[in-house]
């Protein structure tokens, strides 16, 4: 887990129950984090799934036809090298 070297600036309070609490700290150990950091990581990767995972396009009749056409058409050399880009890069939120 990457560790960053800013100043937290707001702070996120909680309240769990102690097996919860235990749990966290267990795993939170496991990888070489503290709780804190264990929590903000993990909740920091779900948040960003839940908001790509919702992410929708509205889009009219004439839109959606003119983006199917461009879907289904071959990549021009451009887009390509885009996507090659794309596929080698790493994401910045996971590390890897």
């Amino acid at each position: 887990m990457s560790q960053t070297t800013t100043t937290a600036e707001v702070n996120i309070h909680l309240r769990a129950r102690t097996q919860d609490r235990d749990l966290i700290d267990q795993a939170a150990e496991l990888v070489g984090s503290n709780r804190s950091q264990f929590m903000l990581a993990s909740a920091i990767k779900e948040a960003k799934t839940v908001l790509l995972d919702q992410t929708t396009i509205h889009a009219d009749a004439k839109a959606f036809q003119k983006i199917m056409e461009w879907l289904d058409s071959e990549a021009t050399p451009e887009e390509a090298a885009g996507m090659k880009r794309l596929k080698l890069a790493k994401a910045p939120w996971t590390g890897g």
